[in-house]
């Protein structure tokens, strides 16, 4: 299996200290203007993703369906986490154009 460059990008932010993760610390970065791309993990329940769907239409924010819980916990150094914030503006359009060229299901 070939690494996955979405998840090493992840990696990357969060060791840059430009990931918010787990579903509280999403929402906040999300309605303090901080979030500059939300990912929610694909196997989180649908009310994650209709919530974080529609808080990120409200808040202008792009929000992506990527990966399992276990993937994305696993590639910002911690444990399960159902959604997290990329809060660097660079990193979040790296993040994009990966996710961009993977062909992801995307809600916006």
């Amino acid at each position: 299996m070939r690494p996955d460059k979405v998840l090493s990008l992840l990696g990357i932010a969060a060791k840059a200290g430009s990931v918010m993760s787990g579903e509280f610390s999403t929402e906040k970065a999300i309605k303090e203007g901080k979030a500059c791309l939300v990912v929610v993990a694909g196997d989180s329940s649908d009310n994650t993703k209709k919530n974080f769907s529609d808080m990120c239409r409200y808040y202008q924010v792009p929000c992506v369906c990527y990966a399992d819980k276990e993937s994305l916990g696993h590639s910002i150094g911690k444990e399960f986490r159902a959604s997290l914030a990329v809060t660097n503006e660079g990193l979040a359009k790296s993040v994009r154009k990966q996710l961009d060229s993977v062909a992801t299901e995307s809600w916006r």
